[in-house]
């Protein structure tokens, strides 16, 4: 068998345009490599009420179980301005040992690891269970056509996950120097205060939405909604825009609009939150006399894979490796794990975060040979002794 080079794997990856919705080849070249290593491969199409279609693959080798699934993600973020970047975005191009292009680390490097890991173990012949991967197309995006519905698929055919590791870029410096056991909950609201519209030199006889959106903002921005716990930072409320739209200098607006994200961690629920920021909304309007909507969209609640058997066997593939033991943390935003976790055990390992999404991202070869081999050390480990 031949096992296939990650550095390579990871540049026919990054040579694939796939901002996200566009797949442009990246599904197709994954689905090529694992075919030669004896993977059944499953390319699903998934679109949904206007949404655009997404390419999406379940890879499977095996068919008994406990079945180790990776998953991840070949979809990218813009790569902005091009002409900023060192290298062409998705030229690929590994300049003094380090590879260049948009997905470097998040997260085509950390799927071209992982396939070659899993070659490597098939080498020595047919693992006690099975090998998976879960990839989607969708998870830069609004995640709608995309590892949800593929989860949904695979309930339906009655395959289980027994443990997931998402190839995310959790590390800080070097690949498996941290793991992702969690992560914060993703609320985001809209306010919305309607006034009258009104002349600036007869205010009596409008109705000011601003000053009620201003004490809206300071009494949602002053509360302490927790001071975090054991496995978690504390739970924030931050604004990320307030706008009226008016252009005007002589007219108070009919309406004023902000919207703010809640980061929040398993002492909530959205329920929870949602009836907080309603007893403030309702004393506010019950003040001012405005009307005034709130309207909430729920990226993901907050999920804990507890320290136990099958965290401690990816800390201590991490540590064979690099000589360091990994932290745990719950940082950072959303992934794909938030599916995940309700249907098996997951957990998030993968290259440095530094230069995801920006400019010139980048991964050095020595970390992803390193990621290679801990993906190594963690399916072998696996499958010598399977976390219950």
């Amino acid at each position: 068998m031949t096992i296939p080079d990650p550095v390579a794997l990871s540049q026919a990856l990054i040579r694939c345009p796939s901002v996200t919705p566009e797949d442009a080849g990246a599904i197709a070249v994954l689905e090529t490599a694992l075919k030669r290593l004896g993977f059944a491969c499953h390319r699903l199409r998934f679109e949904e009420n206007g949404t655009a279609a997404i390419e999406n693959l379940y890879a499977r080798i095996g068919t008994q179980g406990p079945n180790f699934c990776f998953a991840g993600h070949t979809d990218v973020v813009p790569p902005g301005d091009t002409k900023l970047w060192r290298h062409g975005p998705f030229a690929a191009v590994v300049e003094n040992g380090t590879l260049y292009g948009r997905g470097a680390a998040d997260m085509k490097s950390a799927i071209a690891s992982f396939v070659a890991a899993a070659a490597r173990y098939l080498s020595t012949g047919k693992p006690y269970g099975s090998i998976s991967l879960l990839i989607t197309g969708d998870e830069e995006g609004i995640a709608t056509n995309g590892t949800k519905k593929m989860l949904a698929w695979l309930q339906e055919r009655g395959e289980r996950l027994d443990h997931c590791v998402v190839g995310e870029p959790t590390s800080t410096v070097r690949a498996g120097d941290t793991i992702k056991i969690g992560r914060r909950g993703s609320m985001n609201a809209r306010l919305t205060v309607r006034g009258t519209q009104g002349h600036v030199a007869y205010p009596h006889q409008a109705a000011n939405p601003l000053p009620v959106m201003a004490a809206l903002v300071s009494r949602l921005s002053s509360q302490i909604l927790d001071t975090g716990n054991e496995h978690f930072d504390p739970s924030t409320l931050s604004f990320t825009t307030i706008d009226t739209g008016n252009a005007a200098t002589n007219v108070i607006p009919a309406e004023a609009r902000a919207g703010f994200n809640i980061r929040f961690t398993d002492q909530h629920t959205p329920e929870s939150l949602q009836s907080r920021i309603a007893e403030i909304v309702s004393a506010t309007r019950k003040q001012s006399g405005c009307e005034i909507d709130v309207a909430y969209q729920i990226s993901g609640v907050s999920f804990l894979t507890k320290p136990g058997p099958f965290t401690e066997l990816l800390a201590a593939a991490a540590q064979k490796v690099t000589g360091k033991r990994p932290e745990y943390s719950t940082t950072g935003g959303t992934s794909d794990a938030r599916f995940i976790k309700d249907h098996c055990p997951v957990a998030e390992l993968g290259l440095s975060n530094a230069t995801m999404h920006k400019t010139n991202e980048c991964a050095t070869l020595e970390d992803i040979g390193l990621l290679t081999d801990i993906y190594s050390e963690v399916i072998a480990a696996y499958f010598a002794n399977p976390p219950r």
